[in-house]
């Protein structure tokens, strides 16, 4: 059988991981427990968690034990990683919410039940009680702050000041690891790229505490070809929620992604087979609007569920003419330019007045939000060189700005 290293690296997921080749025969040899933490500062999981959680999915395919911990006692403190500010902290209360909002919609990707059926656990379990001395001398000794300041996930930090509640972030996260080890055997962490300093920080402590072999591996981040993180929309990040970002929002957000990322994400936002992918994706032509709407509508099943994604691929046919294509304008504009005018240029509007009139009677959006003001700039609503404007039920016209 294919080992799952093999098809983690073919469908693109692999940044980095350590002892490749011992991880590798260990993949292929065991049925390994592995796990990816989750931050609950939110009520619902979002487009950046996508890549790890189909990670663990395709693991899981493979007789492997997917984990998901949620950080319950690391959200008291607040991760550093990619931050330039504090974050705040959270009630224990808002903590529980969100955690079982998230295993709602773990539960259409991994499986809670059968043979190697996933785990849910929190990790305040561990680091809510424990002593801070007996933690020290546990812990503490084991790391160099020399060591430690050096990691990416600090520097950021360092400018605006690094407080000693975050300072501990590292050490508490190791402690994860380790702790998931002693207790459910867990030999591997597996999540996002910009969790790789935390991530080696665990895998040595088990060496040093245990003298056992752990491993650790980051994903890709999903980003557009000018490299910003795709999921970004006008109303913020392209959430897992329906009530948060429509099913017809995620449809459409995928259904429009740019023309060189459709492969890509394909690979890993889908379960569909590589060879059918290259079969989609042969054409750069118009043609590769048939694999944009095979990847909006199997994104869609996954995280909706097949009746809401085929309600949304209709609800894009009824509104793009029956083909679920949009129209696309490329114009040379200035971000401080009216609404109206872009109205006029793309033929939304036979002049500025018609534009006017539109705007009053509430029939304009710029992606999301609504334009309420006749004298709207673009900048109001959008900074993105892609963006799509709406009037009426009828008309949506992707504009791109070059």
């Amino acid at each position: 059988m294919k080992n799952v290293l093999d098809t983690l690296y073919e469908r693109g997921f692999v940044k980095q991981t350590v002892y490749e080749e011992d991880l590798r025969k260990l993949l292929g040899s065991e049925s390994v427990a592995f796990y990816v933490g989750f931050d609950p500062t939110a009520d619902s999981l979002h487009i950046g968690h996508y890549i790890p959680i189909m990670a663990m999915a395709h693991l899981q395919r493979a007789g492997h034990k997917p984990i998901a911990l949620i950080g319950g006692g690391t959200a008291m403190v607040g991760d550093p990683s990619g931050r330039t500010d504090m974050r705040s902290m959270l009630t224990e209360e808002t903590v529980e919410r969100n955690c079982e909002a998230f295993r709602s919609q773990l539960k259409r990707f991994i499986r809670f039940d059968g043979e190697n059926a996933a785990l849910m656990l929190n990790n305040a379990d561990w680091l809510m009680g424990l002593n801070y001395v007996g933690f020290l001398r546990e812990v503490g000794t084991a790391f160099s702050v020399n060591k430690m300041l050096t990691a990416e996930c600090y520097k950021a930090r360092m400018e605006k000041g690094l407080s000693f509640l975050e300072f501990n972030y590292m050490l508490m996260q190791a402690y994860d690891f380790y702790m998931l080890h002693e207790k459910y055997g867990v030999k591997l962490q597996v999540g996002g790229n910009d969790q790789w300093s935390n991530m080696l920080a665990g895998a040595d402590l088990i060496r040093r505490k245990c003298g056992d072999d752990a491993y650790a591996m980051t994903f890709s981040l999903l980003e557009t070809s000018d490299g910003r993180k795709m999921g970004k929309t006008a109303k913020g990040a392209l959430w897992l929620d329906a009530n948060k970002t429509s099913p017809y929002e995620f449809f459409q957000f995928f259904r429009n992604v740019e023309d060189q990322k459709v492969e890509e994400c394909l690979k890993l936002l889908t379960f569909v087979e590589l060879d059918e992918i290259s079969e989609l994706c042969k054409y750069k032509d118009e043609r590769i609007n048939d694999a944009k709407i095979r990847l909006a509508y199997e994104v869609t099943a996954l995280v909706h569920g097949e009746q809401e994604a085929k309600k949304a691929m209709e609800q894009a046919k009824g509104a793009f003419g029956g083909g679920g294509e949009m129209p696309t304008a490329r114009l040379c504009i200035d971000p401080s330019v009216p609404v109206t005018d872009i109205m006029v240029m793309v033929s939304a509007a036979a002049s500025k007045s018609e534009a006017r009139r539109l705007i009053e009677g509430g029939g304009v959006k710029i992606n999301e939000l609504k334009v309420g003001n006749v004298n709207s700039t673009l900048s109001e609503f959008t900074t993105e060189k892609e963006f799509v404007l709406h009037k009426g039920k009828k008309t949506h016209i992707k504009i791109i700005i070059e």
